[in-house]
């Protein structure tokens, strides 16, 4: 499996199984994880991102706790951190294999994209989502030939791009240069129906073990609703129950369907990759 990559990278839609068989891959290659996931960078944030450390075992893993929760991470820091913790497992003579659900994060890691250190800017972005998708576009290419149409595939990603071109016209920018890696990518693919059971099965539990505490947790701590809202999901809705915006079951039944689309979207980037002329090789588990 390992002969002529660079890197082995195991991908899937949450509650997928991903994790597990990323690590019976490990065990197998002499292999070491690097987690492509945006939120489980986070420390403190641990049932709500899902980080089933138990499940790593004697496996090392990386990319996992390496923030403290309240700060604005980006992809750009993730590209940088990832290209050091690469290294790192190769100059070990380990196997490296990324595990993930975040698209943009892997092919950020694995297609070598030029990324600008752009900051974000909600005053900016909240702005530019009133105008209708023909104004951002043409407002786009008003100040950049676009590489092709994948620079604005998404309404998302063409918000994400004008916000960018609008920084570079008045600020220097620092930019990444990293190579791409030649990936082996292993999609684990699981019916919409089976997958959104899972999810509601998997959500009742880390309920169970207390997610509702690992937030309060964190106002408790020092962080803000605002915070907290900023990381979705899990996070966004348990902080509007506990702040009284929400009855417990229905903050449950929200977050359920938020899951459900937000694993639907992340099927939908694994698609778009396939078009961009990425293969993957999707699996089924039993």
């Amino acid at each position: 499996m390992t002969e002529g990559y660079d890197l082995i990278c195991v991908l899937g839609p949450t509650a997928s199984g991903k994790t597990r068989y990323a690590v019976q891959l490990a065990r197998e290659l002499g292999g070491e994880i690097l987690s492509g996931d945006s939120r489980q960078v986070y420390r403190g944030m641990d049932i709500g991102t899902g980080k089933d450390l138990a499940e790593y075992g004697e496996i090392p893993y990386h990319l996992i706790d390496i923030v403290d929760a309240g700060t604005r991470y980006n992809i750009f820091q993730y590209q940088h951190d990832f290209e050091r913790a690469y290294r790192v497992i190769v100059e070990r003579g380990r196997t490296p294999i990324l595990c993930g659900g975040s698209g943009l994060y892997i092919e950020a890691a694995t297609c070598g994209y030029d990324l600008p250190d752009v900051p974000p800017d909600p005053q900016l972005r909240a702005e530019l989502d009133k105008l209708p998708t023909e104004a951002l576009i043409a407002r786009y290419e008003a100040l950049r030939t676009p590489h092709n149409t994948t620079d604005y595939d998404t309404r998302q990603r063409l918000i994400r791009a004008l916000e960018i071109a609008l920084w570079q016209e008045s600020h220097p920018v620092t930019r990444t240069a990293f190579l791409p890696k030649l990936t082996k990518y292993i999609g684990i693919a699981v019916s919409r129906e089976e997958r959104n059971a899972r999810i509601d099965r998997r959500l009742r539990a880390r309920l169970d073990e207390g997610l509702v505490e690992e937030v309060r947790g964190l106002l408790t701590s020092g962080l803000t609703p605002e915070d907290l809202l900023y990381y979705g999901l899990e996070y966004k809705y348990v902080t509007l129950y506990l702040t009284g915006s929400l009855g417990y079951e229905e903050m449950v039944s929200r977050l359920q369907t938020a899951i459900h689309q937000f694993a639907k979207r992340q099927m939908t980037w694994f698609r778009g990759m396939e078009r961009r002329g990425i293969e993957i090789e999707w699996r089924t588990l039993s």
